[in-house]
């Protein structure tokens, strides 16, 4: 029975040839193994241990007679997990917590001594800064002796704001909405992010210090830079106000920006604000990053499900970066390559990449990156028997819809063309999720709890 995928044999039934139902099969059930694996309490329970008087955490070892308070702060799509796993493992161990997560999902997690808050995303919203604002007394309490635990996922920009004056938060939105449609990438967003908040970018390390840092990272950035997940509030900012004037200019956007973000990083460029912590800073010498799952993870636990099936496996890449559609057209070029040529890998055969891509948005439709890369594809596929391809959000979110991204195969077209759609329509209008929820073939699973990135899946037989 699928733990994740909601509409699993739906899934599989709606394709026309026995071929493609077995691919569809092969490939969402990679995407289940996939997920099972980032499961964010596994991984606090392997890394966090307590033996007698001594905390493990990774390979830390802090003698607890020699722990003053042990504080829990944090926030992410994950974090909720992570923050009752960490409570299972310390239990009255810990003093005070506060952990933002993703509205809705507060109660489904057993906490007794930290407190959820129910934060929005990807746009921000008053209640995330509130909660916050908690942290960063929690933060500021802490003394020299204490160990602040910081848990940090992916999503956790947006679900941790706190704007720096004279910044508001509909003015951080505002530019929070301009930078998620001019196509800028996540560290490209991150930049501007951090230079127009009191938290990002190694600015709550400088809160917490003198206390011990030892933050639990489950990254969702491709190639894992502590300072791009979650905008890094825990680790040292290698983007100055610069970096953050260069986004906003590239993508024409500096004009469109509120006043007071403009001028924030005009006077920052002038050396009129000071910078983010820097490598090298003081504070850095009592934090503590971990990395305690990635997209690494979930695709190599794809594979091993792959190989179950008896196909060759292939995890091409976890750095898949760019326009959705064209990346959707390049997974395409393969599948057709193996299909003519059963080069470079012979069939049957999965590929597993990993990444997160980007959509450019000129139309008024409603779809994610991870759908408008499987329609793009499914253009390219048409008519080859027993192709599936796969790609979907780990955190189960895929743009602001309920899917987690799509599935398609050789008759998708055919499907479409059957309900008088024209695909090509579709794209154009950024509208995905209407063609793909006609056709049958959004995969939906529901908030997971993790989230590492996206995952695409190409499976052949």
């Amino acid at each position: 029975m699928p733990k994740f995928i909601k509409n699993f044999d739906e899934l599989i039934n709606v394709a026309r040839n026995e071929k493609d139902k077995k691919a569809r099969k092969i490939a969402l059930n990679c995407v289940e193994a996939a997920l099972s694996a980032v499961d964010p309490r596994n991984a606090v329970y392997r890394t966090v241990k307590v033996h007698g008087e001594t905390l493990v955490i990774n390979d830390l070892k802090f003698d607890l007679k020699d722990i003053g308070n042990i504080y829990v702060i944090g926030g992410g799509k994950a974090s909720g997990a992570m923050a009752e796993a960490i409570e299972k493992v310390l239990g009255d161990l810990i003093k005070k917590g506060v952990v933002n997560v993703l509205k809705g999902t507060e109660k489904r997690f057993k906490v007794r001594k930290i407190k959820l808050v129910g934060a929005t995303h990807p746009i921000p919203s008053e209640i995330g800064v509130s909660g916050v604002r908690e942290m960063l007394k929690i933060a500021e309490k802490a003394g020299e002796n204490d160990l602040v635990i910081v848990l940090i996922s992916g999503g956790g920009s947006a679900l941790m704001p706190m704007p720096a004056p004279p910044v508001t938060l509909e003015e951080k939105k505002k530019v929070t909405q301009l930078l998620l449609k001019c196509g800028a990438t996540i560290n490209e967003i991150n930049a501007v992010r951090k230079h127009i908040s009191g938290f990002k970018g190694g600015q709550l390390a400088r809160a917490i210090y003198p206390a011990t840092t030892v933050a639990l990272i489950i990254s969702d950035v491709v190639g894992d830079p502590l300072d791009t997940i979650a905008s890094g509030p825990t680790a040292p900012d290698t983007t100055t106000f610069h970096d953050a004037y260069k986004v906003l200019t590239f993508y024409n956007i500096i004009k469109d920006v509120p006043k007071s973000v403009r001028e924030r990083i005009e006077r920052g460029l002038k050396g009129e604000i000071p910078e983010t912590p820097k490598p090298g800073d003081k504070i850095f010498k009592k934090v503590h990053n971990i990395i305690i799952a990635n997209n690494k993870t979930a695709c190599r636990a794809a594979e091993e499900k792959a190989k179950e099936y008896g196909a060759n496996t292939m995890i091409l890449s976890t750095f898949i970066e760019g326009e959705a559609r064209h990346v959707g057209t390049v997974l395409a070029g393969i599948v057709r390559e193996i299909h003519k040529f059963n080069e470079p890998i012979k069939k049957p055969v999965v590929i597993i990449l990993g990444g997160e891509t980007t959509v450019t948005v000129t139309g008024k439709g409603k779809g994610g990156r991870n759908q408008e890369l499987v329609l793009s594809s499914a253009i390219r596929i048409r008519g080859l028997e027993g192709t599936s391809i796969l790609s979907i959000g780990t955190d189960g979110i895929d743009g602001i819809t309920d899917a987690a991204g799509g599935i398609v195969d050789s008759t998708t077209i055919d499907r479409g063309l059957e309900k008088k759609m024209d695909v090509l329509d579709y794209l154009s209008n950024n509208d995905s999720y209407s063609y793909l929820k006609k056709t049958g073939d959004l995969v939906i699973t529901g908030p997971t709890g993790s989230n590492v990135n996206d995952i695409m899946i190409i499976a052949l037989i």
